[in-house]
């Protein structure tokens, strides 16, 4: 089938080039959807900014630093409190946030003096609190600010902190991929290989592209841990900023979210000779998979299968359960990037459920190829999807869950379809052998809410199953 244009798009027919519904036979290569160039002027994009795939995706996870984002207050707002990574240090990534308020007297005399006004105040506010990282925004990078420089004299002037600076204005790329990469590029340039961490295994790994969304990192750390491997750094869920400028005598990375991080595993191969290896570790085969190849590279196979023999007894009944529930339930996944072909296969083979619509915010080829090679026939696949074509999706085919941000989630659950937040999770963690089962269980939940039966009825008639559920005599309460 050729590329697909929505009705709703055709004043923008462009937008042609960026959906594909799969076929039987078909060449994917030929109709693979465009992705990761510049929104099409008049599409309602639900990109995010390269300065926020900086800062709320990477960044902002590391447990121990000041997030400094030099620039006006809104932009310090609106990447606070929208994901939820823990730490172990009582949270304090996700209690603050730092700005240096730029206002338009700066943005005509220069921000600078503000700048560092800002990073000495909040350094003296925390005093407990060596480490920082200073973002720029549109505003600060479209007048020419060099934080960097600002920087350096902080570190000189007060001599035991450390600043990184991530240069990465939201107009810098077409989505918030262009900040994962540049912090990435930037890290492994400024920061690798300047400190020295202790080593208590011979086994030793980076873990990359997890971000210890409700609590993911943990069950990770707990595996390896029974393993016997060290992890030198998580990239970057509950980590230090130190731990990170160790990431160079790590003997392996292995990669999970390859489009937000793949970047920094393959610099380490390039200047260390550090081999990488990707990993699924959404859905309870693909963990399997993933713990016998670390366990393969360092010979610890006995190792890696006492821990699938120990996690598969505690949650295999259990996802057994669910999967007789959800099995033929159709589910949409409409996330960032990775996520797509992460979970399409983990569902549908571990679940029985089917993947009937995809879009991707920020994916790239390799991403669309991935996912479309794992999707099933008559899925369809779209790049950078806007409001109105994910509607006119929702009219041409049934689906009984969609995987979302709470955006557009917030839009659905209008049409009466349930969603589960598949940026941030609803009651995560779903990385590893439990976090299938609690997967599978928020979305058996969503899925049979006695509350859906009720969305779209009106109280006010005597005969709704309003008035059953609540145990009221309809005749009662009208006399009332």
């Amino acid at each position: 089938m050729p590329l697909k244009l929505f009705c709703c798009d055709e004043c923008i027919p462009e937008r042609q080039n960026h959906v594909y519904v799969k076929e039987e036979g078909e060449d994917t290569t030929q109709f693979l959807p465009l992705s990761n160039i510049e929104t099409i002027p008049g599409s309602l994009s639900e990109r995010g900014c390269s300065y926020c795939g900086a800062k709320l995706v990477i960044g902002g996870v590391i447990k121990d630093c000041i997030q400094m984002i030099h620039g006006p207050v809104g932009c310090a707002y609106d990447t606070w409190h929208t994901k939820r990574y823990p730490s172990d240090n009582d949270n304090f990534q996700l209690k603050y946030i730092w700005s240096s308020d730029t206002k338009e007297k700066h943005i005509i005399f220069g921000a600078e003096k503000q700048l560092k006004k800002a990073i000495k105040e909040a350094f003296k506010e925390f005093p407990e609190i060596k480490r920082m990282f200073v973002y720029t925004t549109c505003t600060t990078a479209l007048i020419g600010d060099n934080p960097k420089a600002v920087c350096r004299e902080i570190e000189e002037e007060l001599g035991d902190v450390d600043i990184f600076v991530v240069e990465c204005p939201g107009f810098a790329g077409v989505s918030q991929s262009k900040g994962h990469h540049e912090l990435n590029i930037g890290w492994m340039r400024d920061k690798v290989g300047t400190l020295e961490p202790e080593i208590t295994s011979k086994y030793t790994i980076n873990v990359i592209g997890d971000y210890n969304i409700q609590g993911d990192t943990y069950v990770l750390q707990k595996y390896l841990d029974k393993m016997g491997i060290q992890v030198i750094a998580h990239f970057t869920g509950n980590v230090t900023y130190d731990q990170l400028r160790c990431m160079h005598r790590a003997k392996l990375n292995v990669v999970n979210c390859a489009r937000s991080a793949g970047y920094i595993a393959n610099e380490l191969k390039r200047v260390y000779d550090i081999p990488r290896m990707d990993v699924d570790t959404w859905g309870f085969e693909y963990v399997k998979v993933a713990l016998r190849k670390i366990g393969a590279f360092f010979g610890l196979e006995d190792k890696a299968e006492e821990v699938i023999s120990e996690e598969v007894a505690k949650y295999e009944g259990k996802l057994a359960w669910y999967k007789e529930r959800l099995k033929g339930k159709q589910i949409c996944i409409w996330t960032g990037g990775p996520r797509l072909w992460h979970w399409t296969k983990a569902l549908e083979d571990d679940l029985g459920m089917e993947v009937v619509a995809m879009s991707s915010k920020f994916g790239h080829q390799e991403d669309f190829e991935k996912v479309i090679a794992r999707g099933r026939v008559g899925t369809i696949y779209i790049d950078d999807g806007n409001e109105l074509e994910f509607f006119e999706v929702l009219e041409s085919i049934h689906t009984d869950l969609i995987l979302t941000g709470p955006r557009v989630g917030d839009l659905v659950k209008k049409l009466h379809i349930p969603y589960i937040n598949g940026h941030a999770y609803h009651n995560g963690p779903y990385m590893g052998f439990e976090g299938a089962v609690n997967m599978a269980r928020d979305m058996y939940n969503a899925i049979y809410s006695p509350m859906w039966s009720l969305a779209g009825k009106d109280p006010r008639v005597v005969d709704s199953p309003m008035w059953s559920l609540a145990g009221k005599d309809p005749s009662v309460v009208q006399e009332l």
